[in-house]
């Protein structure tokens, strides 16, 4: 289980996620293509006009997979990142579920905007709907995207949390939270890395998230806790 195993653009149009699930988690009900299909239809029947952005708040932000034509800074209002959704596996197990983000609603995030090519749009799209719409642990939704000046300059592609699917884990201590992430990991890397590469991503962009790097410090010290144990 190497951390430096990142999810691959060749991976995913290999059908790699889908496999990967049916081997770590075979109890685990995913969408159809058909079903892929559909949500991405009635996603762009809906699609306000302008150009096609997407919100990136977790790992869209240091490896979207998808290709892009340009990438900014954005706020959203009215949803927030946690560690709400529970994984199986790619990072985490059946024995110890790893975490990774979604949006809750409430409050703002600020993440990073990465504009699609309109002529290349409904194919990134499809690619980026096999990577995040596996189950219905997502909900996607158009948002505004606003400027450091808070001016919208765009809609945005927004993966929400699904409270009512059966991998939604806003509701754990954050004790749990905390373990889970520091001791979580499956065959594309550990929860912690995950978190580690969000705030950097971030930072790289100029954006420091308070309570992801507060969840980090915690996380690192959880790990230390256990690496001390283990010596001893």
């Amino acid at each position: 289980m190497a951390d430096d195993f990142l999810l691959t653009r060749a991976f995913i149009e290999a059908g790699g996620i889908d496999a990967l699930v049916a081997k770590e988690a075979p109890d685990l009900q995913c969408w159809s293509e058909a079903e892929r299909t559909a949500s991405l239809d009635c996603i762009m029947r809906n699609r306000p006009p302008g150009d096609v952005w997407l919100f990136g708040y977790g790992s869209l932000i240091w490896n979207p997979t998808i290709h892009t034509v340009e990438q900014r800074v954005a706020r959203i209002d009215g949803w927030h990142r946690a560690f709400c959704l529970s994984t199986r596996a790619g990072r985490g197990s059946a024995e110890n579920p790893g975490l990774v983000l979604g949006l809750e609603p409430g409050g703002s995030c600020i993440g990073v905007a990465l504009r699609v090519a309109e002529a290349s749009a409904v194919p990134e799209l499809t690619l980026l709907w096999r990577r995040e719409m596996l189950t219905g642990a997502y909900v996607p939704h158009w948002v505004d995207l606003l400027d450091e000046r808070g001016d919208r300059f765009g809609s945005g592609l927004a993966f929400t949390v699904n409270p009512a699917g059966e991998h939604y884990a806003g509701d754990l201590p954050e004790a749990e939270v905390v373990r889970r992430l520091a001791t979580a990991a499956g065959s594309l890397g550990s929860s912690a890395d995950y978190l580690f590469r969000t705030c950097d991503g971030l930072r790289l962009c100029g954006v420091e998230d308070a309570e992801l790097e507060r969840l980090a410090a915690e996380v690192r010290a959880e790990q230390a806790k256990a690496a001390r144990g283990a010596a001893g």
